[in-house]
């Protein structure tokens, strides 16, 4: 029996933040991790013998500040000033390229448009950027703190000037397909823009729903949302968190999943004291802090019993069905992209965005997308020690692949899918087939059993307006605390949400610090 300050479940770069902050200030952390490797979705990934494919293979939406917070650069840890341009290919039209820039390919009132979208999107995305790094204070908390919160983020928008404010409201709900509408006419151009407000969720451009919120949320990022590739690649980034926390004192336990988190009772009601591990072993601390999900946290770790039933219920009610599947290829040279001059940025296969609606309309049934649309990365190119020296890694991330498939997923229903893949990367890639080494399919339900993330949901739970903000996961533990007095949240299910901007761990510990 050990007795810690802290226990932190999970090694995801949010356990990492958040363990490494709170050692910083002199607690005794512990880190438990279930892998055999820290760095949940981010961690490095050998899918064949050379070949290496993390599922996250490119940052977007880490800020500066947590670089600096986290004094990153002293473990090797270089932002790439170099970002990757969006290409969107389509049967249909030539590539059009999307850089800092601007557009290429496209003609000149789709080019002219784009310089004012981008503007204002960076307009409303400065204004929201302060409060992805706090903590939202419940509806109707009248705390000093939270009312200068609720003041700042209403001068932050009154400061948008009326009409900018006006304009905010009205955009912030829109769906992503009448935002691009309303300043774009060519179909591929439109799809690849919707693309980084949907990825990773369950919503398609005509949901009417938060996707242009989850695009400014991404927007805070260090390059305005642009994607990079580390100097190093992604591993790059797990091993200066590691690196971090090691030098800050947290002591990490790799192979160590915890089978419930330890409660005692009392009149005054539940208090989390510590962990009981798989093998038996139980650990003891002041509080746990859990990066898990919100339903492994409470439905597996805390248990239903020892929750009053309707935020049980709240809980059960969340929806975290994983819709991307992940295809990595090990191929013996560079393939050769029809139209594109170097295959080193992000390639959209989709052409419009009825192909995304449409391949949403087939996982919304529990059925496999007639022809897939995908994001495809090259990480090789830029990086060449992902792979032996003259061949290439294609990552791609297909969206509208669900987790619950109609019949169940069986070898057959996964080569179905692959060779629905191939035949999409072959129209823009002849004879990239010919070059694969190795290939692996990775499906929703796959990330859900080797990451330990209900519904293999890359953000632990679908970052919808009733599921964001002082409501994210749900009321009652959406400031970091919960129900039970000692027991925090500090992963992708907390404000704001997934993806690598490390804001749940790092808002977490300071409200634990607070």
């Amino acid at each position: 029996m050990s007795n810690y300050d802290t226990i932190v479940i999970g090694a995801g770069h949010n356990g990492l933040i958040c363990a490494t902050m709170l050692a910083r200030v002199g607690q005794r952390v512990l880190l438990l991790e279930a892998n055999d490797k820290v760095g949940g979705l981010a961690a490095d990934r050998e899918f064949f013998p050379g070949f290496h494919a993390p599922l996250a293979n490119t940052l977007y939406a880490l800020p500066a500040s947590t670089i600096k917070e986290l004094r990153l650069q002293d473990y090797d840890f270089h932002m790439n000033s170099e970002t990757l341009d969006l290409i969107a290919l389509s049967p249909n039209e030539p590539p059009i390229t999307i850089t800092d820039q601007g557009l290429e390919g496209v003609d000149a009132a789709d080019s002219e448009a784009y310089g004012a979208y981008r503007e204002q999107l960076r307009t409303f995305q400065k204004a929201l950027a302060p409060f992805w790094s706090k903590t939202m204070p419940s509806i109707g908390d009248k705390d000093l703190k939270a009312l200068m919160t609720f003041a700042h983020m209403g001068l932050k928008l009154r400061m948008l000037g009326r009409d900018d404010m006006l304009e905010f409201f009205r955009v912030a709900t829109l769906p992503m397909r009448d935002l691009v509408d309303e300043h774009f006419t060519s179909a591929s151009l439109k799809a690849a823009l919707c693309w980084d407000g949907l990825v990773g969720t369950k919503m398609a451009p005509r949901s009417p729903n938060q996707a242009v919120l989850t695009l400014l949320n991404r927007m805070a990022g260090r390059n305005d949302g642009q994607h990079v590739v580390p100097h190093g690649g992604m591993n790059a980034f797990i091993d200066a968190l590691a690196r971090a926390a090691e030098a800050a004192g947290v002591e990490t336990r790799l192979s160590s999943p915890v089978a419930s988190i330890v409660l005692d009772g009392d009149e005054n009601g539940l208090r989390c004291s510590g962990v009981h591990l798989t093998n038996g072993e139980t650990l003891t601390a002041s509080r746990v802090v859990s990066s898990a999900d919100p339903k492994t946290t409470f439905l597996k770790l805390v248990g239903a019993a020892n929750l009053e039933i309707e935020f049980s219920n709240r809980i059960r009610r969340l929806r975290c069905d994983g819709y991307v599947a992940k295809l990595n290829l090990a191929l013996r040279e560079q393939p050769v992209f029809t139209g594109v001059h170097r295959p080193d940025g992000r390639l959209i296969l989709a052409p419009s965005m009825d192909a995304i609606e449409f391949a949403w309309d087939n996982a919304k049934y529990g059925e496999l997308p007639e022809n897939p649309v995908m994001e495809v990365t090259l990480p090789s190119v830029r990086e060449a020690g992902i792979a032996p020296h003259g061949q290439h890694v294609l990552s791609a991330n297909v969206m509208y692949v669900p987790a619950d498939l109609k019949g169940g997923w069986n070898e057959s229903q996964r080569q179905t899918l692959v060779d629905r893949l191939l035949a999409q990367l072959e129209q823009h890639a002849p004879g990239l087939t010919d070059l694969i080494l190795h290939r692996e399919l990775l499906t929703p339900a796959d990330l859900e059993r080797e990451y330990h993330v209900s519904g293999g949901h890359w953000h632990h739970a679908e970052p919808a307006i009733d599921q964001l903000l002082m409501m994210r996961p749900t009321y009652e533990a959406a400031q970091y605390r919960t129900p039970i007095d000692g027991l925090f949240l500090c992963g992708a299910g907390s404000h704001p949400g997934g993806d690598l901007t490390g804001n749940p761990g790092r808002n977490a510990a300071r409200e634990i610090l607070a």
